[in-house]
């Protein structure tokens, strides 16, 4: 498309004649559809948008999968932090760990516990659960046939598996669990999901179910493909019970003599601050899923960094972050995360810079056998957050949190 072209097409879109979501039906190509919309964009808002552009994405591959009526890309820093040793069932060794974020000191943070964790023999981490779940919500004429209809479910589970899994090559329909509320009936779907987080495998399984299930049962409507007990990207309780995607939990020993020496403090301080911020704070502030120091921070800059579906730092910060002194004077510190909703195929995790970050880690892509990669990543993403209380935690018995974010969070 020639320069003339473009120019007239801008010109088309400010005058009304071409909408912003057409501009592929005039160029075919999305890369110079990027570069058209940010130039009508710019005339109307005055403002110069070169800083979105980005020659390392293919907007051709981005249409479509990740993003519409593009305009380009936002750049974020990326630091790395570790190396990281994990000792996990999937992930064994050290790990540099990449995170993308805008707050000064988060990476130097991380990196500090990673440092703190690796010298005092590494995480030890366990997968203990792994499903993802999609729960619709079905109207029946009554109370009655509400229980009919569960009973029906129960009985055809096997036919409802097959047809869940007809549809996907790596998903796995694992059970059902049915809530009733008066008439309405939920069905929450939990299935195992490969290398991917899940969602679009889900989506696609029980909407072919639900189809299933009003041929059998006419009576029966589907009401909507979610019904809000999944839980998704929201917080929610029944995450915080049941889990959903990865339910992690990683733990450390860390000499008493590493605490003071590289953390600036001592045990007995950190164990004070968790019973009294994470436990009796955030209980007093009725926090759900919070009794944890900053587990979002490391979450949302993994989460960025790896391609992962970012509105899941909701569910995925859920976590119990837990300290003590043990008879020998050394630190024991666990985090317990439910709702870890990751995967290293499908969704972000194909775009350039992403897909890079995944091969720092040594996750990119499916895994052999499937769903290996991603238990690999769950048990880092839990072992880097591990890191990430730990050095915060310290820093805040010693009473250094403010000094780091003056020093790396407020250059002049």
């Amino acid at each position: 498309m020639t320069v003339t072209e473009i120019d007239e097409l801008v010109k088309r879109i400010l005058r009304g004649e071409v909408r912003l979501h057409e501009v592929e039906k005039h160029v075919k190509d999305s890369n110079v559809a990027t570069r058209v919309r940010r130039r009508a964009i710019e005339e109307i808002s005055h403002l110069d948008l070169s800083p979105l552009d980005d020659n390392v994405v293919d907007f051709n591959d981005v249409v479509g999968r990740n993003c519409e009526n593009t305009i380009g890309c936002v750049k974020v820093p990326m630091g790395i932090a570790g190396p990281l040793k994990v000792r996990g069932d999937h992930a064994s060794g050290e790990y540099l760990i990449p995170l993308a974020t805008t707050e000064g000191a988060l990476v130097a943070s991380v990196n500090r516990g990673a440092s703190a964790i690796t010298e005092s023999g590494g995480a030890v981490v366990k997968v203990l659960d792994d499903k993802i779940t999609r729960a619709p919500v079905f109207k029946t004429p009554s109370l009655e046939k509400a229980v009919e209809f569960i009973e029906w479910v129960e009985d055809n589970f096997g036919k409802i598996k097959e047809v869940f899994e007809s549809t996907t090559r790596h998903g796995r329909l694992l059970r059902i669990r049915p809530y009733v509320v008066g008439r309405t009936v939920f069905l929450r779907f939990e299935a195992s999901s490969g290398d991917a987080m899940g969602m679009n495998m889900i989506v696609k399984a029980t909407d072919e179910v639900s189809r299933f299930i009003h041929e059998n049962l006419p009576w029966v409507e589907n009401v909507s493909l979610s019904g809000n007990l999944c839980t998704d990207k929201k917080a929610a309780a029944i995450n915080w019970v049941l889990g959903r995607g990865k339910s992690v939990i990683a733990e450390a020993v860390v000499s008493r003599e590493t605490v003071e020496k590289k953390l600036k403090t001592t045990p007995d301080r950190i164990v004070e601050v968790v019973l009294r911020k994470l436990y009796l704070g955030s209980g007093r502030a009725g926090v759900l899923g919070g009794f944890n120091a900053h587990v979002a921070n490391v979450i949302a800059a993994l989460f960025l960094a790896t391609g992962q579906d970012l509105a899941q730092v909701v569910d995925s910060s859920h976590c119990i972050t837990y300290c003590e002194e043990l008879d020998d004077g050394d630190l024991y510190i666990s985090i317990t995360l439910p709702t870890l909703e990751v995967g290293t195929v499908g969704g972000g995790t194909s775009l350039p810079t992403q897909r890079k970050a995944l091969e720092i880690i040594g996750v990119a892509g499916g895994g052999e056998p499937p769903g290996t990669n991603a238990l690999k990543f769950a048990e880092i993403v839990a072992a880097t957050v591990l890191a990430g209380e730990l050095s915060l935690l310290s820093a805040l018995a010693a009473h250094h949190l403010a000094d780091a974010h003056m020093r790396l969070g407020r250059k002049k």
